[in-house]
C-alpha cells in the first residue's frame, strides 16, 4: 500500500512538472521555433516516458479509464506504454459518458469550451476542452504559424466555419495572437471585398478547408482580382490535399501548407514544412526514396507532416494506425493512446534525410529545409482506412481521385467538389461512379457536360493506372475495369443534396445503388 502511494505521488508530481517544463517553450512564438528546431530523436524517449506516465497517471485519476482498463484485464508494468490498450472512439468515447472520461469523475466549468466534430464519420460528437487546454493549443498553433508564415504585417482571413467547431473558433483566437484577425467564416464574397477594403499592404494568411481555398481562387479570378499587387498564403486542415491541387492553388497563392489535427483530440498535432513538402512532391518520382521511407510495395501518396513528441506522442500499431497520447496534464478527458482512425508511418528527421541517396537530391531537400529548419520528426499520413473503395482487388483512396480531376485538366475550375460510390449496374455489375458537382450557378449544356466528364474519366483513370498497381494489373487482365463512370450534377442536386449544411466534403456515397 505504501510503495502504491509512493508510486501514484512519483508519478504525479513528475507529470505535473513535466507539463510545467513544456510550457516554457510556449511563452513567446520565437522561444517555440527554438525548441523545433533544436529537436533530438533521444527527446522522443523522453516522451514515450512521459507518454507512459500520462496513462498511468490516467488510470488513476479518470474513472473511465480506470473501468476500461480493468474491463480489459489490464495490468501494471514499468515503463512499457504497450500494456496499456488503445482507446478509440467506439470502445471508449461512446461506452462512457463525458463526465466519466474527465479528470476525478468532474466536468471543469468555468473557462471550459465545447468543441463538436463536423459529423463526417457519421455521427456529430461533442468534445469540452479546459482553459488551460485551450491555452496550449492557441500557443503551438500560433508559434508554428509564425515559422512557416513569418512577416510582420500577418492578417489572417479565418474561413473555417465558426460556432461550435474546433478549427474555426481555435483557429482565430490563436492567430489573434501573432496577426490581425478577421473571422469571415466560409463567406466567399465577404473574404474578396476584406481582401479589396485593406489592399495589399498586409501578408494575407487565409485559413479554410483545402476545397474552399479552391472555391476563392476561381471566384476571384473570375472577378479578375489582381493577385500580383497581392501576397496571399493559404493554410488548410480538416482533410488531405493532393499535390495537384497545392499546384493549382500555388499558380495563385504563394504557399499553401496544411496542419493536421482531429476534433477528437486536439487541431494541432502536425504540420507540413517545406521540407515535408519537398519530401511529399519527391515520393511522386523517387521510387527509391518511397520504398526507403513507405515500404517497396507501397504506391500511395500520403501527406507528409512535422511534428512535436513533447506535446503529441504518437505510435503506430500492427495495422499502422496512428495512436496518440497527449502529453499535458492541463488535457481535462485525456487522450492516452488513442486511434483516431487514421493510417501513417513515423520516421525520424536524421531517417529521412539519411533515406535520400542521389546527393543532388540531398542537396535540394536541405535547401528546402533551411527555410524552415524544423528538425522534429515525420508523420507520414495515409488518411482515414475505411475512405476507400474496393474494386477489382484495388483500393481507389479519394485523394487519388482528386489528383485524377485536377492534375492538367483545364476544367477544373468548374467543379465545386466530387464524391464516389460504387453502383450495381442492371447486368450485376458493380462499378466506380466518381459524381462531379458543378459550381453554383453554372450551367452547362449537354456538349459541355459530356466534355467535362470525359476529361475527368481520363485523368482519374491515367492517375489510377500510375499510383495503384492492383488497378494497373486489373486493367491488364480485364479492360472492362476501365469502366469508370463519371456523372455531372448541377450544384446541390443528387448526391450533393444537402451537403451544403456540412463542414467538410463527405467523399464516399454509402450503400448506393443504380
Amino acid at each position: 500500500m505504501v510503495m502504491t502511494f509512493v508510486r501514484q505521488w512519483t508519478l504525479r508530481f513528475t507529470s505535473f512538472a513535466l507539463t510545467w517544463l513544456y510550457t516554457l517553450y510556449r511563452i513567446h512564438p520565437a522561444v517555440w521555433r527554438l525548441m523545433a528546431r533544436n529537436y533530438r530523436p533521444y527527446m522522443g524517449r523522453f516522451a514515450r516516458l512521459h507518454a507512459w506516465m500520462t496513462c498511468q497517471f490516467a488510470a488513476i485519476d479518470v474513472p473511465a479509464y480506470g473501468d476500461f482498463l480493468r474491463r480489459n484485464n489490464w495490468r501494471f508494468r514499468w515503463f512499457d506504454l504497450t500494456s496499456y490498450p488503445p482507446t478509440d472512439k467506439q470502445s471508449y468515447v461512446k461506452a462512457y459518458p463525458e463526465d466519466r472520461r474527465c479528470r476525478h469523475g468532474e466536468i471543469k466549468i468555468a473557462g471550459s469550451v465545447v468543441d463538436e466534430s463536423s459529423g463526417s464519420s457519421g455521427q456529430p460528437f461533442n468534445w469540452v476542452r479546459s482553459r488551460r487546454e485551450l491555452h496550449s493549443v492557441h500557443k503551438n498553433l500560433a508559434g508554428y504559424a509564425t515559422m512557416v508564415f513569418p512577416s510582420k504585417r500577418r492578417f489572417v482571413i479565418n474561413a473555417y466555419s465558426m460556432g461550435a467547431w474546433a478549427t474555426g473558433t481555435n483557429t482565430g483566437i490563436a492567430m489573434a495572437k501573432i496577426a490581425m484577425v478577421k473571422n469571415t467564416g466560409p463567406d466567399l464574397q465577404k473574404i474578396a471585398d476584406t481582401l479589396r477594403h485593406f489592399g495589399p499592404g498586409f501578408e494575407y494568411i487565409v485559413t479554410a478547408y483545402p476545397p474552399f481555398l479552391k472555391h476563392l481562387r476561381d471566384k476571384l479570378d473570375a472577378e479578375d482580382f489582381p493577385w500580383a499587387g497581392y501576397r496571399i498564403s493559404g493554410l488548410v486542415g480538416g482533410e488531405g490535399m493532393t499535390e495537384a491541387l497545392r499546384d493549382y492553388l500555388e499558380e495563385r497563392f504563394l504557399k499553401v501548407r496544411s496542419g493536421y489535427g482531429a476534433s477528437d483530440l486536439t487541431i494541432g498535432v502536425a504540420g507540413e514544412t517545406d521540407f515535408t513538402v519537398w519530401i511529399r512532391r519527391r515520393l511522386r518520382t523517387d521510387a527509391a526514396l518511397r520504398a526507403a521511407l513507405l515500404g517497396a510495395d507501397e504506391h500511395r501518396l500520403p501527406m507528409v507532416f512535422q511534428y512535436n513528441p513533447l506535446e503529441t506522442y504518437l505510435e503506430t500499431n500492427a495495422g499502422d494506425e496512428v495512436l496518440c497520447t497527449i502529453n499535458s496534464t492541463a488535457v481535462l478527458t485525456p487522450k492516452v493512446r488513442y486511434n483516431v482512425g487514421d493510417e501513417g508511418r513515423l520516421v525520424t528527421f536524421p531517417e529521412a534525410l539519411a533515406a535520400i541517396g542521389d546527393p543532388a537530391a540531398r542537396a535540394d531537400a536541405e535547401r528546402a529545409w533551411r527555410t524552415d529548419r524544423m528538425r522534429l520528426p515525420l508523420l507520414f499520413l495515409f488518411g482515414r482506412k475505411d475512405s476507400t473503395i474496393s474494386y477489382m482487388g484495388a483500393n481507389i483512396y479519394p485523394q487519388d481521385v482528386e489528383y485524377g480531376l485536377y492534375t492538367g485538366n483545364p476544367h477544373a475550375h468548374l467543379l465545386q467538389s466530387f464524391c464516389l460510390e460504387l453502383t450495381e449496374q442492371a447486368d450485376l455489375e458493380r462499378r466506380p461512379v466518381v459524381n462531379l458537382q458543378l459550381r453554383e450557378h453554372l450551367t452547362l449544356d449537354p456538349r459541355e457536360r459530356q466534355a467535362l466528364a470525359d476529361t475527368c474519366r481520363d485523368g482519374v483513370l491515367r492517375h489510377l493506372s500510375q499510383v495503384s498497381r492492383d488497378f494497373a494489373e486489373s486493367l491488364a487482365e480485364d479492360p472492362s475495369a476501365a469502366d469508370l463512370r463519371v456523372r455531372v450534377h448541377d450544384f446541390g442536386t443528387g448526391p450533393f443534396a444537402g451537403t451544403d449544411a456540412k463542414i467538410k466534403n463527405v467523399y464516399l456515397v454509402k450503400g448506393a445503388t443504380a
